[in-house]
């Protein structure tokens, strides 16, 4: 499994980084697209990870000109963060990538295998109660 795993997922990364991000930029611009604007604390929770590493993954998509960071109008210690019009029009393209990314990959299965494999996966999830993409 550790194999699979692997292959599809520097599949994807080396895609995304012709696009300029990595993967943990991918998820975190994938998780601001549906909760703009958002507090980082928002993010930490929706994607699982720390407040530290959410600011981190900010950091470096703001230098990237992807997301931008407003002040809290409520909250002057607090801000939002939301996509720049260049991030949000990236979405969709990154979307894109890691969906042809599993179609290529996994186009070797019947279409039988890929539901058992995708039955057999849910379970997993759903008893680890894994809901948040590991980044790491």
């Amino acid at each position: 499994m550790r194999m699979v795993s692997n292959a599809v997922s520097q599949a994807f990364a080396r895609a995304v980084s012709a696009e300029g991000v990595t993967v943990a930029e991918w998820s975190f611009m994938r998780a601001l697209y549906d909760l703009e604007p958002s507090a980082p604390s928002i993010l930490a929770d929706k994607m699982g990870l720390t407040k530290g590493a959410i600011s981190k993954l900010a950091e470096r998509l703001v230098a990237k000109g992807l997301v931008e960071r407003a002040e809290n109008r409520d909250d002057r210690r607090a801000h939002r963060l939301s996509l720049t019009r260049r991030g949000r029009a990236a979405v969709p393209l990154l979307a894109t990538l890691a969906d042809r990314n599993d179609a290529e990959f996994f186009a070797a299965l019947t279409r039988e295998e890929h539901e058992t494999l995708d039955r057999i996966l849910r379970v997993l999830a759903e008893r680890r109660d894994l809901k948040a993409i590991p980044l790491d």
